[in-house]
């Protein structure tokens, strides 16, 4: 693939994509299969993100080592060198081309990868004025990804993002069952990410999660995540908090946060709890209002509504007219697809 022509062959092969009716790890799945039919590569992981704090969640990944995942990821996040928060402009770039052909620059490449035998990585980071809505690294082990592949790559980053913010708002409208819930979960991990214990109630929210093949026990590939920003922050490498908000089955969002347990022994030296329980009505607001695209006046108004306020009520607060109330509102209603205040706060808050 080569110059223009290859970056306009990829991103109107994305754009071709037909998102209705799959569910965002079927999305993922066709995007992947667009990009190896122009861009080959031999493993992959590709991640949701909260869109505000940027930590990974629902991971749709192929590894060498599941037993090797917490140390993947752990660095992963505490490795500077082309970590998905910190891409240049155009939000894609190789670890050959990053690193001056010094790869062992990165941490995550010398203490992982390669020992499995990769030779390059290419970064991709899907992100808008919304927020943040995934990253993907792609591994070869016999070439060098090319700039005219990283370009193709970067040119079609708008078309991914854009596919991959409607997945998160149509996933308020999901109509399957959610999942068995009966309450919080919580995990505790090792401070090298291996499980310790967890609740009877995590299980449940793992298995909706990433849902295990018939008859194995569900990876906590997102507790991982959510662990691992923490270690990151602690690192000083990113400053966004340790939580996650995912997309869970019938229109049900969980929110996962992670902390050091005790006190009295040295930070490094302590384990991680990761907690899991339902989003709050704020945080399902939040991700309802950035994958709709609202502005920020169309979020002002309708978290005002959402309150409780009437249109002369949020006039008052936000000190604009009424009937410029009512115009941010027929906004808000058609980039929702909701037609009155009630129909939008039920799909809001799924009620």
């Amino acid at each position: 693939m080569t110059g223009r022509t290859g970056a306009a062959r990829l991103t109107n092969a994305v754009e071709r994509i037909a998102a209705a009716g799959v569910d965002d790890r079927d999305l993922r799945a066709q995007i992947l299969n667009v990009i190896r039919n122009l861009i080959p590569f031999d493993n992959y992981a590709f991640l949701l993100t909260d869109p505000t704090t940027s930590v990974g969640c629902s991971p749709v990944a192929d590894v060498p080592d599941l037993a090797t995942l917490p140390s993947l990821i752990r660095l992963k996040y505490v490795t500077p060198v082309n970590r998905w928060t910190g891409l240049s402009e155009s939000g894609c770039a190789t670890l050959v081309h990053a690193t001056a052909g010094r790869p062992e620059q990165s941490g995550l490449w010398r203490e992982y990868l390669a020992g499995l035998g990769i030779i390059d990585v290419v970064s991709v980071v899907f992100n808008d004025r919304f927020g943040w809505w995934g990253f993907l690294d792609l591994w070869r082990r016999e070439s060098l990804f090319t700039n005219d592949e990283a370009t193709a790559l970067a040119c079609a980053r708008p078309a991914i993002t854009l596919l991959l913010r409607g997945m998160q708002a149509a996933a308020f409208r999901a109509t399957e069952l959610p999942p068995e819930r009966r309450g919080p979960g919580a995990l505790v991990l090792s401070p090298e990410l291996t499980v310790r214990t967890q609740t009877a109630q995590t299980d449940n929210w793992l298995k909706a999660l990433v849902p295990p093949p018939v008859g194995q026990s569900p990876i906590p590939a997102s507790a991982y995540n959510v662990a691992a920003q923490l270690l990151a922050i602690e690192a000083g490498v990113d400053t966004h908090p340790a939580q996650a908000r995912v997309h869970v089955g019938g229109g049900s969002w969980l929110t996962l946060r992670a902390d050091r347990l005790g006190d009295s022994a040295p930070t490094e030296l302590r384990d991680i709890v990761v907690t899991m329980e339902s989003s709050s009505p704020t945080e399902r607001r939040d991700v309802f209002s950035r994958s709709h695209g609202l502005t920020n006046r169309e979020t002002e108004v309708f978290r005002h509504v959402a309150d409780g306020a009437d249109t002369r009520a949020v006039a008052t607060l936000m000190s604009i007219s009424e009937l410029t109330v009512q115009d941010h509102l027929k906004a808000v209603f058609t980039k929702t697809l909701t037609s009155s205040r009630r129909e939008l706060l039920a799909l809001s808050l799924g009620r």
